[in-house]
Order: C-alpha cells, then sequence, then structure tokens
C-alpha cells in the first residue's frame, strides 16, 4: 500500500442478525486493514459495538419485522433513515456497507447515492428477489456497486435478473459445523431409543401466534399414531420464550423449553426430527442432518402477497438443494392432520426419511468457499472495492 491514510467504514444494519455478521465484518477488515488503519460509523448493536462501533442510536429502534409491524412504526423509521443518511454524508466515509433490513438499509442507501454518489455502496445480504418481486434486483444497480451474497444462487440469480455484481461469500452457519453436528455416539438410531423430536415455531411472537396451536395439536395426532415413543424440545429465543411456555400449557404432549445458543444446539445434535417454522433454522437443521417438515402461516393481510412468489420453495435448504425434498405446509395447508400426516414417515428408517439424508449430504459441497470463512471473504471484496475493481 502506497499510503497508508486511515481509512473509513461505514456499517449499517437493522436487526441481530445484521448486527452479528457487522461485528464479524470489522473483526475480518481490522486483520485485513489493520485495527490502526480503519475506523467504523453507522448503526449497529452490542456485538458491533464491541468491535468499536459507537451506533447513531439503539438498534431496538429500528429492529421491527413483519409487514404489520413495519407499517405501525413506519413514521419513527423513515425518521431514522432520514437521520441516518444524514449522518453518512455528513461523515463521507470511505465506503458504506448496508447489512440485510432492506425496508431500513436500502432506503439509506439510495438517499446516500443521491446526495453522495463518490461513497461506494456493498449492500452484505441479499433481498429475496429469487422469491418475489424480481425488479427490486436491477433497481439495485443505481445504488449498490457490489453485493456480498449468503446463498450460493444467489450470483447468478441476479446475472439472470440484471441485478448488482455480486459474490457468495458463504452463510455464516458453515463456520458453526462443529457446534451443530453431533458427535460420534451423540445421535443413534431411530430405531433404538425414544425419538428426539424438535418444534421450532419461529422467532417473532406473530410465528409463534400462529403456530403453536397446530403444532401442539399435530403432536397429539403423532403420538396416537406413532411406532415409537418420543420427547419433544422447543429450542426458544428468549423474547418469545415466555409466550411459547404460556401457550404451550394446553398441550397433551409437554415439551422441554430450552434458552439460549448452546442449549439450542445440543437440542440439534440429538435430534432425530424436527416440526420448524420457516426461516434460516431450517438450513440449521439441514447442516446438522436433522429431517423435518416446515410449516408457516402468515396474516390476511400478507397473504395477498403469496401470489407474487416466483420461487419454487419457501425452505431455504430446498432452495439450496435446488429440489422440493422437505415437505412444506403453508397457510390453510398448516393442519394438524396434514402435519401429523408429513411427519409420520420421518419417525422411520422410509424411503422418505432416507430422502432427506441423502440430500442434506450434498450441502457442504453446494455452500463451500475454499479456505477463507464468510466474515475474510466479505472483508476481502469490501478492500477489492475500496482499491479496485471487484472478483465476481
Amino acid at each position: 500500500m502506497a499510503e497508508e491514510k486511515p481509512l473509513t467504514i461505514w456499517i449499517v444494519s437493522g436487526e441481530e442478525s445484521g448486527d452479528q455478521l457487522g461485528a464479524k465484518l470489522m473483526r475480518s477488515l481490522k486483520v485485513r486493514l489493520g485495527s490502526e488503519r480503519v475506523r467504523f460509523g453507522g448503526v449497529g448493536g452490542h456485538a458491533m459495538e464491541k468491535e468499536g462501533l459507537k451506533s447513531l442510536f439503539p438498534l431496538e429502534e429500528i429492529a421491527v419485522m413483519g409487514f404489520s409491524a413495519v407499517i405501525a412504526r413506519l413514521p419513527s423509521i423513515l425518521k431514522r433513515i432520514r437521520f441516518t443518511a444524514d449522518a453518512a454524508v455528513a461523515a463521507n466515509p470511505d465506503m458504506l456497507v448496508i447489512i440485510d433490513s432492506p425496508d431500513f438499509t436500502h432506503r439509506v442507501a439510495k438517499a446516500v447515492r443521491q446526495r453522495a454518489p463518490q461513497i461506494p455502496i456493498i449492500d452484505y445480504v441479499s433481498p429475496s428477489v429469487w422469491a418475489w418481486r424480481p425488479g427490486r434486483a436491477p433497481k439495485m444497480r443505481a445504488y449498490v456497486d457490489h453485493l456480498l451474497a449468503l446463498l450460493p444462487f444467489e450470483p447468478e440469480a441476479h446475472k439472470r435478473l440484471g441485478g448488482p455484481p455480486t459474490t457468495y461469500v458463504g452463510h455464516p452457519l458453515i463456520e458453526r459445523l462443529g457446534e451443530i453436528r453431533p458427535a460420534p455416539g451423540e445421535r443413534g438410531s431411530v430405531e433404538s431409543k425414544p425419538l428426539k423430536l424438535l418444534v421450532l415455531p419461529g422467532s417473532r411472537r406473530s410465528e409463534v401466534s400462529r403456530l403453536m396451536e397446530p403444532f401442539g395439536e399435530a403432536l397429539t395426532l403423532l403420538a396416537e399414531r406413532s411406532p415409537h415413543p418420543f420427547e419433544v424440545t422447543i429450542p426458544a429465543v428468549s423474547h418469545v420464550a415466555q409466550e411459547i411456555r404460556a401457550r404451550a400449557q394446553s398441550w397433551s404432549v409437554k415439551p422441554r423449553i430450552v434458552e439460549g445458543e448452546a442449549a439450542k444446539w445440543a437440542a440439534f445434535r440429538q435430534a432425530d426430527v424436527a416440526l420448524a417454522a420457516s426461516g434460516t433454522v431450517t438450513l440449521e437443521l439441514g447442516l446438522s442432518g436433522v429431517p423435518m417438515v416446515v410449516a408457516y402461516r402468515v396474516s390476511k393481510i400478507e397473504e395477498v402477497l403469496k401470489y407474487l412468489i416466483k420461487a419454487p420453495s419457501i425452505v431455504l435448504t430446498n432452495l439450496v438443494l435446488g429440489e422440493n425434498v422437505i415437505p412444506e405446509l403453508i397457510q390453510w395447508d398448516c393442519t394438524p392432520e396434514k402435519l401429523a400426516d408429513a411427519l409420520l414417515p420421518l419417525l422411520s428408517e422410509t424411503p422418505e426419511r432416507q430422502r432427506q439424508l441423502a440430500a442434506f449430504s450434498k450441502l457442504d459441497e453446494l455452500m463451500k468457499i475454499g479456505n477463507e470463512v464468510p466474515s475474510e471473504r466479505a472483508a476481502r471484496i469490501v478492500d477489492e472495492v475500496l482499491t479496485g475493481p471487484a472478483k465476481a
């Protein structure tokens, strides 16, 4: 490097998962560029603050999920968008990195590009343009210089749709396979023990409120039909744990409810089968080797959006695999009877169970990125965009 001038990189995230990605990126950038040479600004949570970020405001002010929740908080979110964009333009950083939460971060990026077009902008985590509203992809080219994708099919999707240059940097889960996967003896044969069944009703209150009742009734039916006894564990995130406990009191099959990441991964390593809400958890289960049934329900307002969905599946693991091996029961199909019917074949060594396990064995090859870990690859692309053309 000809000149060792300090670099200022702004990172703007909008929720906890983005905060975690941002913290790992900051750590890798400090290693790659030199901790004395890089400074950070922007919006983040506790993880990013531990790496040296002083957030413009608490992340909780904008970390809302779901269509209805966003509408309710829209005036305050719009105010924070303007405030963040104003601060970024005034700071004039060497780069702006936006992370996930497109309703917030993309609006910030558009405002910054309009008023300070000299600032390079990287988007870390692709919006689901491959699933719905594909017209967003070409529009992103106006304000995103490079996109860092978490899923291996996304670069090709953006190329097909006319999106910005995109690099697959790897999903953060591939850094955690040692925690997710069972050690020898930790998970035995489904024929030789009481089965361990995971129930994952989601991390949002809206998901929990819509799924706990059909999930509980499905377990009642399953207990009547299953050739094997089973034990149920619910790994619950802290902010919905109390609601899960309250709703589980009416279940005839009483679950064990655990909290915390260590307890969650321990439950995954021992699990034989799972009933899960659609989301990143399906990829976690696939990488752990747990056959599953996936379900989802949305509000009547959000149900209208299903007609805009273009993807062949809503299950991330199915999308990465390129085939629909995991049953998905959505909206009106999410009934106790259908959930129990889909789960029952997974409780024995059946073709349905073996098909899922065989498909999961392909995930490592499909998601690999070589010797780098995802945050290192992301930091490398950020460096390349700063210093020259990025390698797509």
